[in-house]
């Protein structure tokens, strides 16, 4: 299939543009990277994307209802279409000052490379289909989504697949642009459950009212347990308690105290066991700190709120979708890593729509923190492989 691709004159003349067309990426890179997107705000760097889309020539640009932006290439109807998409929010609130300093090589900024690089990858590989003429059997989708990170549960790519998705779309495979790289395949989905638990009492004077039940004793109970559960390699397992708070001042019992926890595996079973361990803890949390109150007085509640249920799987290594990004991961140079990760092909390999995320070349570090860089090292050669993936599956001729 690769082979074909790499012997289209069209496609060829695609690679070359976007070589040639490199700073002018990096540009857009850097654009996109300044406009403030937190996950739930992305609409003014949406806007901008969706006219980065429509001047590059693609077909039927808009933003649907919840803040993705859409485009198509080659526009023969949804069935069996290919869906290229990059996210487009970031984990930086509006608090971060999201500008961009270029220091030699290195462009500096936060969600520069998360992900402003697979933004920028997408609009130049839609605009190199575009001035190459590639014709291709099957359209392809250029999806822009709203809500990859965090909190926002996948839902611009749930919408994407979704029954109020508007025509519905029924997508042959599925491909996300996702940060910096040029050698990593991630097939397997990382699945994630996410949870804001409560404890409430009574609270009163850290004095007078001591010996009743103590939402932050109960938090510390519940967080010692999970932190002491076995965390298994194969499947891997990780249990983490990534926030927490609560009460209202130093002299003061509070009335409540929360966390935060994040599950997650790469089995849906093992994740189930893992959610059913932790809900039982949580319990015995809550039963033990209210033994230990004064009698008389009452009892802690707890609220356990899923925040965010991230569905795992994987498209098989032999599909003609991942062996197709090996042999053009080989094409440009690179040796091939296949990986685990969390991203927005959970959701259509959940759906059992074959689907993988990429890199779009370049080095990157300091992911999710304000310090996140990217170097433009062989960056050409990620779009360039991204690509031929793309051509490859919709089949160009």
């Amino acid at each position: 299939m690769i082979d074909a691709v790499l012997q289209n004159e069209r496609v060829r003349a695609a690679r070359a543009f976007i070589e040639r067309s490199d700073e002018a990426t990096l540009g857009r890179q850097a654009a996109l990277s300044a406009i403030p997107a937190p996950t739930g705000a992305e609409g003014a760097r949406g806007a901008r994307v969706a006219d980065m889309l429509g001047g590059i020539g693609l077909q039927d640009v808009h933003v649907d209802d919840v803040g993705n932006v859409r485009g198509w290439f080659n526009n023969g109807g949804s069935d069996a279409c290919i869906i290229l998409s990059a996210h487009l929010d970031t984990v930086f609130g509006p608090e971060f000052d999201v500008s961009v300093a270029r220091r030699g090589a290195r462009l500096e900024g936060p969600g520069i490379a998360d992900n402003a690089r697979g933004l920028a990858a997408l609009v130049a590989i839609g605009e190199a289909l575009v001035r190459a003429r590639v014709d291709t059997r099957r359209p392809v989708l250029f999806a822009a989504t709203v809500g990859e990170e965090g909190s926002g549960d996948l839902r611009g790519v749930r919408h994407l697949f979704g029954p109020s998705a508007h025509p519905p779309i029924r997508p042959s495979v599925f491909i996300a642009l996702d940060g910096a790289g040029i050698e990593r395949i991630v097939h397997r989905a990382l699945g994630a459950r996410r949870y804001r638990v409560t404890y409430c009492g009574p609270g009163g004077h850290s004095w007078a009212a001591f010996g009743v039940a103590n939402p932050a004793n109960a938090v510390g109970r519940a967080i010692e347990r999970i932190a002491s559960l076995p965390a298994h390699h194969s499947p891997r397992t990780a249990h983490s308690v990534v926030r927490l708070g609560g009460g209202t001042g130093l002299n003061s019992l509070p009335q409540s105290a929360w966390f935060d926890l994040d599950l997650r595996s790469e089995d849906p079973r093992a994740l189930q066991k893992l959610d059913a361990a932790v809900q039982a803890i949580l319990t015995q949390a809550l039963e033990e700190e209210n033994r230990h109150r004064v009698p008389g007085t009452a009892p802690l509640t707890i609220d356990v709120r899923r925040v965010g249920d991230r569905p795992s799987g994987l498209t098989p290594r032999t599909h003609p979708l991942v062996q197709t990004a090996v042999a053009a991961t080989r094409a440009v140079g690179y040796d091939h890593q296949l990986a685990c990760a969390s991203t927005d092909a959970n959701v259509p390999i959940a759906l059992g729509v074959p689907a993988v995320a990429l890199g779009a070349g370049g080095r990157a570090g300091d992911a999710h923190l304000p310090t996140e860089w990217y170097e433009n090292d062989k960056g050409a050669l990620g779009i360039v492989r991204a690509l031929l993936v793309t051509a490859a599956m919709a089949e160009a001729q």
